[in-house]
């Protein structure tokens, strides 16, 4: 997909390999803003969807998955913000669809190193002037992150591993933890997440051959300096501090990320006398390299815009912006009752009761301890909202429930929508025990779902056990819609169900 349908894009693509929006050239004219967006892999079109509905912009898909791009005036960065189905924002500097690497490795450096000198930073940085000036709290309060290893401990408590787990902490409180430079492994390390996947990076597929290397770098820093000591230069002007993230992916390089982040990170140190500073930065230059095609963008968001309404993580918690995707999947309409059978700390009902306040949600779970988690969440959720504006603070349309999920205390018929994230048997559950788990839950939901307009949105990555008890439930469940979707590595897949008009079989006289 192009962006061509934007005025003056088919003009701009056509001018030649390197792709820029028409951003304000001349003074007074309205400075206009190219966004990048990294989504949950699988979702860019219901992340584009959004972006048309709420900015009225068109997106365009990235080759290397996980990404989306967009233009809108800059003015509109607070709309951009609240967006439901991107994980980090990024403004463009300049975007190459084509560009030649020389094969010799100093060579191809040296080409990324004078290409600093050669990039329109001046809208761009004027977009990031303009995006912290609307984030000033924010910025305190990641400063006060940054230095507590408490709150930093909260975040990955319960040790999430790659398996089930959409957290995936691949965003900047994280990577303060672990500020080195790190040789790139041309593999998937699932289980230390914040050592190849950078803050804006994506993940790619299992099964992708390519030497996919994500790792971030402190730029070239002779002249280092102290982290908190505020910088003045001349006539009191404070010398910001910045970091290079590099995201690559592609076997035809002759250089690894390290390299390319500290050589590039040195031209733009050079360039703008700015001071590099790996964990307390105030800009974040992004190098982000997929085969031929090179993206140079300034960070936007300090941490993952999917943290926003889980406060109580758990071993397996599902990321927002994935959870948002799977509820968009269902189209949920006003009074539509949805349930979340094995809710955990609750992301997806949460996200269905704060995008979709007009439809009642149902969560629950057979574990004490993630229906505790999920409570406390949702009293997160109540606390924000009632300081947001107290006189018209009403409460979320949402209950949580401790249950058996083969046995539900739900009517027969009484619910429009199912929406869960099913044990992948790995972190929790096994294999072993999916496969008499998954025909007994597909058959309950079958139970509790009315005939004939019914739906389910499952998570699962064992497709194997998934397709075998579908199979067997075929006379209830029809499958309408596969999204293939990477959930911390792992490769996974949603499942749009339909519920067919057969009457489930009832074996509980009393409902």
């Amino acid at each position: 997909p192009s962006l061509s349908g934007q005025p003056g894009m088919a003009e701009a693509e056509a001018a030649g390999d390197a792709w820029l929006g028409p951003a304000a050239a001349q003074e007074g004219a309205e400075l206009a803003a190219v966004i990048g967006a990294t989504v949950p892999t699988g979702f860019e079109q219901t992340a584009a969807e959004e972006v048309r509905e709420k900015l009225g912009s068109a997106s365009r898909i990235s080759k290397d998955r996980g990404k989306i791009y967009f233009e809108v005036p800059a003015r509109s960065l607070p709309q951009v913000h609240r967006l439901r189905s991107v994980d980090n924002l990024f403004v463009i500097v300049q975007e190459f669809k084509d560009y030649q690497f020389k094969e010799n490795k100093e060579d191809a450096l040296k080409d990324l190193e004078d290409l600093v000198k050669k990039l329109p930073w001046t809208d761009p940085m004027k977009v990031w002037e303009l995006n912290n000036s609307l984030k000033k709290k924010k910025t305190k309060r990641k400063k006060h992150n940054l230095q507590s290893p408490a709150s930093r401990g909260k975040l990955s408590d319960g040790g999430e591993e790659g398996g089930a787990d959409q957290n995936n902490t691949n965003d900047q409180e994280d990577c303060a933890q672990n500020p080195v430079a790190v040789e790139p492994t041309g593999g998937q390390d699932t289980e230390n997440p914040q050592e190849v996947t950078s803050r804006n990076g994506v993940e790619e597929e299992e099964d992708n051959e390519q030497s996919d290397v994500k790792v971030e770098v402190q730029a070239s820093s002779e002249s280092g300096t102290k982290a908190g000591e505020d910088q003045k230069g001349e006539g009191e002007v404070k010398v910001l501090r910045f970091r290079v993230t590099c995201n690559r992916a592609g076997d035809k390089h002759s250089f690894t990320s390290n390299e390319a982040a500290r050589d590039f990170g040195g031209a733009v140190q050079e360039h703008f006398q700015w001071k590099a500073d790996m964990t307390n930065f105030d800009v974040e230059v992004l190098l982000n390299i997929h085969n031929n095609e090179v993206v140079v963008g300034i960070a936007l968001t300090e941490e993952s815009l999917h943290r926003r309404n889980i406060t109580h993580f758990g071993p397996t918690t599902l990321r927002s912006t994935l959870a948002y995707g799977m509820l968009r999947l269902c189209d949920p309409q006003p009074t539509d009752i949805i349930v979340d059978p094995m809710c955990g700390t609750g992301a997806i009902p949460i996200e269905g009761a704060a995008e979709w306040p007009y439809c009642y949600h149902i969560a629950g779970d057979n574990n004490p301890q993630a229906v505790k988690r999920a409570a406390n969440n949702i009293s997160s959720l109540l606390r924000k909202n009632e300081s947001k504006d107290s006189s018209t603070a009403l409460g979320v349309p949402l209950d949580v429930i401790q249950w058996d999920i083969c046995n539900l205390p739900l009517r027969t018929g009484s619910v429009d929508i199912v929406v869960t994230d099913m044990p992948f048997g790995k972190r929790i559950g096994s294999k072993k025990k999916n496969w008499d788990l998954y025909p007994a839950c597909l058959m309950e939901m079958g139970r509790i779902c009315t005939p004939g307009t019914g739906r389910a949105v499952l998570l699962t990555q064992d497709k194997k056990c998934f397709a075998k008890a579908l199979s067997r439930v075929g006379h209830i469940w029809r499958r309408a819609q596969t999204v293939w979707v990477n959930v911390g590595g792992l490769h996974a897949a949603v499942y749009l169900l339909r519920r067919t008009s057969e009457p489930a079989q009832d074996t509980r006289p009393f409902w």
